[in-house]
C-alpha cells in the first residue's frame, strides 16, 4: 500500500483552497492549509489529517516559515497548490487604488513565487513533484475595471510557463489551471451575469484530474476553454466594441 500523500495548500481557509482541502482529505492525503484567516482555517481542518499555517502569501518570510515548518512536522510534499489570491476591481485614474493594484499582483504573481521556492530543492531531492499555480481565464485579455487583475493572471501563466520549462529535467511538474467562474466568496460580489459557473467543489475535482495526469494548462469549465480562444483571437476593434463598456468588479481594498 503506498503512503499518503503530502499536500500543501495556500488560500485554504476559503474558497477553492478549502474545497482542495476536502477533496485531497477524502483520499487520506496529509495537508499542510496555509490561510490568512484563524478562525475560517482551523473550521476548514477540523477532522482533517491537517497542519494549519497562519501566513499571507504577500509575505515570503511567513511563507518560507510554513513550507519549512511542513518539511519538519510532514515532509516533503507531493504536490504544492497555490490557491490564493486577490479579485478586487481597479482604476489606475485613482491613486487610492495603488494600494489594491499592489495587494492583487503580490498575492497573484509573487505569491506562487513565495509559495513554490522553499520547496523545488527538496523536491528535486526526492525525485519529483507537482507544483500547481491558478491562473485565470481573466488573463486571457484585459478586462475594463480589473486591470490589476488581469495582468496578475497574464503574468502567472506566463511565469508558470517558465517555471515549467525550469524544472523539467528534474522531473517536477508545473500544472497551470485557469479557471473561468467558481462560485466562491470572491465572485459572489460581482454584479454581472458569470457564464459556466462552477462549484468550488467541481472545480477542485478537476484540478486534482490535471494534477494527477500532469497537465501543463488547464481551463475549466471546458465551455470556458471554447471562450478563452475566441477572446484571445477577436480583432482588437471587435474585442473593444464588445467590452468597452462591460460591467465591472466592485472596487475596494481587499480583506
Amino acid at each position: 500500500m503506498s503512503d499518503p500523500a503530502k499536500v500543501f495548500i495556500t488560500g485554504a481557509s476559503s474558497g477553492l483552497g478549502a474545497a482542495l482541502a476536502r477533496h485531497y482529505a477524502a483520499s487520506g492525503a496529509r495537508l499542510g492549509l496555509v490561510g490568512r484567516k484563524a478562525g475560517a482555517l482551523a473550521d476548514v481542518a477540523h477532522g482533517l489529517d491537517a497542519r494549519t499555517y497562519l501566513a499571507d502569501v504577500r509575505d515570503a518570510g511567513a511563507i518560507r516559515q510554513a513550507a519549512h515548518a511542513f518539511l519538519a512536522d510532514v515532509g516533503t510534499p507531493d504536490i504544492v497548490i497555490a490557491a490564493a489570491g486577490i479579485s478586487v476591481g481597479t482604476l489606475t485614474e485613482e491613486a487610492g487604488d495603488l494600494d489594491a493594484f499592489r495587494a492583487v499582483m503580490d498575492a497573484n504573481v509573487l505569491g506562487l513565487v513565495h509559495t513554490f521556492s522553499p520547496f523545488i530543492a527538496p523536491m528535486a531531492a526526492r525525485g519529483g513533484g507537482v507544483l500547481c499555480g491558478i491562473s485565470s481565464v481573466a488573463g486571457v485579455r484585459g478586462l475594463p475595471g480589473g486591470g490589476a487583475y488581469s495582468a496578475s493572471k497574464a503574468a502567472a501563466a506566463i511565469y508558470l510557463e517558465a517555471l515549467r520549462l525550469e524544472l523539467k529535467a528534474r522531473r517536477i511538474a508545473v500544472v497551470d489551471v485557469a479557471p473561468g467562474y467558481i462560485d466562491t466568496p470572491m465572485t459572489r460580489v460581482n454584479p454581472y451575469p458569470m457564464p459556466f459557473k462552477m462549484s468550488a467543489e467541481s472545480a477542485a475535482q478537476k484540478i486534482a484530474r490535471a494534477i494527477h495526469t500532469r497537465r501543463a494548462r488547464t481551463v475549466i469549465p471546458w465551455q470556458m476553454a471554447w471562450v478563452a480562444r475566441l477572446l484571445k483571437w477577436l480583432p482588437i476593434p471587435v474585442y473593444d466594441a464588445v467590452f468597452e463598456r462591460a460591467p465591472r468588479k466592485p472596487r475596494g481594498l481587499p480583506t
